[in-house]
C-alpha cells in the first residue's frame, strides 16, 4: 500500500509542477486532490489524520499570510495562492512536523534555481516545483523504513 502511496504523490507533484513550469499556474482541481489523497493515506495507511490535518491547515495558512503581507509590503505578487495549497498538500501528506522541511528544501531549491536563467521568466520563477520536490523529499525520508529504505547499519 505505500507503494500505491508514493506513485500516487509523485505522480500528483509531477503533474502540478509541469502545469506550474508551463502555466504559473496549479489548478485548484489538483491541488485539492493532492490534499484529500494525503488525508486518506494519513488516516488509512498510517493512522495519523490529526497530524494531517493540522499539516494542511497550518501549510496552507502559512503561505496565504506570507502572501498576504509581501504584496502589503512591497506592493506586487510574490507568492500565489495555487502555493498555498500546493503546501496545504504537503502538509496533509507530510504532517505539521514535515512543513518546515519542505519549505526548507524547496525555499534552498527554489535560490538555486534562481540561478539559472532558462527557469526565469520576466524575473518570475514558478515555486511550485521546488515545493514538490520538498513534499516528495520529505515524504519519503518521513517513510524510509516502510519503503525499504535503511536509514542506519
Amino acid at each position: 500500500m505505500i507503494y500505491l502511496s508514493l506513485g500516487v504523490l509523485a505522480g500528483l507533484l509531477l503533474i502540478l509542477s509541469i502545469i506550474d513550469l508551463k502555466t504559473f499556474r496549479l489548478p485548484n482541481l489538483l491541488t485539492i486532490l493532492l490534499t484529500v489523497t494525503g488525508l486518506l493515506q494519513a488516516h488509512f495507511i498510517l493512522d495519523q489524520l490529526k497530524e494531517s490535518i493540522l499539516g494542511a491547515a497550518i501549510g496552507f495558512t502559512i503561505f496565504v499570510a506570507i502572501e498576504i503581507l509581501f504584496k502589503k509590503i512591497r506592493g506586487k505578487d510574490g507568492l500565489g495562492r495555487g502555493d498555498a495549497k500546493l503546501l496545504a498538500g504537503g502538509g496533509a501528506w507530510c504532517g505539521l512536523y514535515g512543513l518546515p522541511f519542505i519549505v526548507l528544501i524547496a525555499s534552498g531549491m527554489g535560490l538555486i534555481g534562481a540561478l539559472f536563467p532558462s527557469i526565469r521568466e520576466n524575473e518570475r520563477i514558478p515555486f511550485g516545483p521546488f515545493l514538490a520536490l520538498g513534499i516528495l523529499i520529505v515524504w519519503i525520508a518521513l517513510n524510509a523504513t516502510q519503503l525499504g529504505i535503511p536509514l542506519r547499519q
